[in-house]
């Protein structure tokens, strides 16, 4: 067989899974947009200055343990950090390479 022919083969069959999995990438690009809209919120909740989760949590409306999930994940990717404590909660701010 020729590497043309192998092309056309392997295109024909990614345009089948494609197909197959449509939903289950729809599904996948409307959670992303999602989490990417939570995340900015909560990028704007820390342009002020260093929160606590309950106070992101109050500046979002969101409930605290889905900020806390995000700012998880924001921390992980460098995108927020801890900078001290307030009484027993930890502060986050945006790093400096996320505010660029």
């Amino acid at each position: 067989m020729t590497t043309q022919s192998n092309g056309k083969k392997r295109g024909a069959v990614l345009k089948q899974i494609r197909e197959q999995h449509k939903d289950d990438v729809e599904r996948t690009r409307a959670l992303l947009k999602e989490q990417q809209a939570i995340r900015r919120q909560i990028c704007q909740a820390l342009r002020d200055g260093p929160k606590i989760v309950p106070e992101v949590a109050q500046a979002t409306g969101l409930p605290a343990h889905q900020v806390l999930w995000h700012l998880t994940a924001m921390k992980k990717y460098d995108l927020v950090e801890e900078v001290g404590m307030c009484e027993e909660y930890y502060l986050y701010q945006r790093t400096e390479e996320a505010m660029q």
